[in-house]
């Protein structure tokens, strides 16, 4: 549900109905939750970073209080309904931070309207390696719909549910992520929102895990200020894909918090405040020039970096 002070509003963009929440005042700021989450997942920050910007958190089509059609759920088309979305809004540009399956949307976002994007921040995001939870690659097999049917019966799921909650709450490292895990299963009872989910994830993974990547592309940040913030104890998308995005967009600020999970922005909500307002305050937002962004793809990436994996180019960032 959503926080009583954060009100849900609603736009219908090409026939379909689009939720988010807007408060603040100031630069644009365009959050973007992950797969199966909605716009709830920013509360511990939306009202501090409404202080200062004018934050935009949506649900994304198939999530949330959003609309579940038959539609575009790649991350191009994704990208598409937030450039509608900001237009309809009368934002121009805006600061776009992604978390997770949000992040390739991010990133795509900022591919396909530099324009529009001033800088892109990535938490824990998909598109930077391969490796994702045996969970998510669950999803697209062809016995998922069926099985999700069984285990979102109301029975089944209110035990699940509890279960991964209690889980959550023992304190292990490995299990930090459940609660969050746990709400995002109690969404699947909606047959609509199973199968939304189900072509997202078909969209960007299969059996071997993530096939939608930034690394042929990401020489172009190089026009673009990007940070990365990831939780050293992920368990659903490794922390050494921080190191990816170092090797593949060396001017990219790379932050990873201790003691922090695949939230991070839940896990430590002040200090990922104090990280977005620092990147946005110490970057000027970038300018799209259509010479320099002709010039970067005519010469393209030469190389792509070796060395993935290394944590050494990354900082730990103090909670």
């Amino acid at each position: 549900m959503s926080d009583s002070r954060h009100e849900v509003q609603f736009l219908t963009i090409h026939g379909h109905r689009r939720a988010f929440v807007k408060t603040g005042t100031g630069p644009a700021l365009l959050l973007l939750h992950g797969l199966g989450c909605d716009h709830t997942t920013w509360l511990p920050v939306i009202d501090t970073l409404a202080r200062r910007y004018t934050v935009i958190a949506p649900d994304l089509l198939g999530h949330g209080q959003s609309a579940k059609p038959r539609a575009d759920y790649s991350v191009g088309g994704y990208a598409n309904g937030m450039r509608d979305l900001l237009t309809v809004l009368g934002i121009d540009k805006a600061t776009v931070v992604g978390h997770s399956f949000g992040g390739g949307v991010a990133m795509q976002f900022a591919y396909q309207f530099p324009e529009r994007t001033e800088r892109l921040m990535l938490v824990a995001s998909g598109g930077l390696g391969p490796e994702v939870s045996p969970l998510i690659r669950a999803i697209t097999t062809p016995g998922y719909h069926h099985v999700m049917g069984a285990l979102t019966l109301p029975g089944v799921r209110h035990v699940g549910v509890a279960g991964l909650k209690a889980l959550a709450a023992s304190g292990l490292r490995s299990t930090r992520d459940l609660a969050e895990v746990a709400d995002i299963y109690d969404t699947f009872k909606d047959p609509h929102a199973r199968h939304a989910i189900r072509h997202v994830v078909r969209a960007v993974v299969d059996w071997r895990g993530q096939i939608v990547t930034m690394a042929d592309r990401a020489y172009l940040t190089q026009a673009m200020p990007m940070a990365v913030v990831w939780g050293r104890e992920d368990h659903v998308i490794p922390v050494r894909h921080a190191s990816n995005a170092a090797a593949l967009a060396p001017e990219a600020r790379v932050e990873v918090l201790p003691n922090a999970g695949h939230f991070p922005h839940k896990d430590h909500p002040e200090r990922f405040a104090k990280i977005v307002h620092d990147f946005i305050r110490t970057t000027r937002p970038a300018t799209y020039s259509r010479g320099k962004w002709r010039s970067l793809l005519k010469a393209g990436q030469t190389t792509v970096p070796a060395a993935m994996g290394r944590l050494s180019v990354v900082r730990d960032s103090s909670a």
